[in-house]
This record gives C-alpha cells, structure tokens and sequence, in this order.
C-alpha cells in the first residue's frame, strides 16, 4: 500500500508564506526552474522571503541563497519578477554552495 505523504505546516515553504501573508507580510517564491550538472536542491524546491529579509526553505545554500534573498527583497518592492541564473566553475563550486560546476536557474516572483 502507497502512503500520501502528509504537509507539515511547520516546514512547508509554501504554506509558511501563506501564514505570512495572512499577517500582513509582503513575501515573495523563489523556486528552482531548472538545473545542470549537480545542484544541492532538486527542481521544484522554494524558498520564500519576506520585504526584511526572513527566508524559509532552500533554493541552493551557501553565497547563492544570500543573493537570492537579497534579490527577492527587491523584487518584493519592484513587483517584477525575475529570472536568476548561478552557474560556477568546478574549482569555486563549493564555495558558493554549488557542488561540482552545477547550474540551476531560479524563478523569484512576488506573490499577493
């Protein structure tokens, strides 16, 4: 017998962001779209941000997340959506939080 996996509220980024918005935070999605060679976080993984900065979930980690939440607070003010594209060199990957040279495309949007 298959088992539905069961949301936990507590840990659901999406659903983090809708308890956000319900008080009144401006918050924006950022959720991996694509990626290349190895990335730590599949597609379809979120992190969402508030207009101060507070993030939950993961896109990537390391350097890469740091400028995603910085780019989501702008985006939050500007209302446009963006399309952001990290890629490294095998030898820096791990300092940025890509491992081996990979790629992912990030797609962050204000929601509300």
């Amino acid at each position: 017998m298959k088992q539905t996996p069961v949301l936990d509220a507590t840990r659901d980024p999406l659903m983090i962001a809708e308890e956000w918005m319900k008080n009144g935070r401006d918050v924006a999605v950022a959720t991996v779209v694509e990626t290349w060679g190895s990335a730590p976080r599949p597609v379809g993984s979120h992190l969402v941000i508030d207009a101060e900065g507070n993030f939950h979930g993961s896109v990537s980690g390391g350097c890469v997340e740091g400028a995603v939440v910085a780019e989501a607070v702008d985006i939050i003010e500007s209302g446009r959506p963006r399309m952001l594209e990290f890629g490294v060199a095998d030898e820096t990957a791990w300092q940025v939080g890509l491992s081996c040279g990979g790629r992912i495309k990030v797609y962050v949007e204000r929601l509300g």
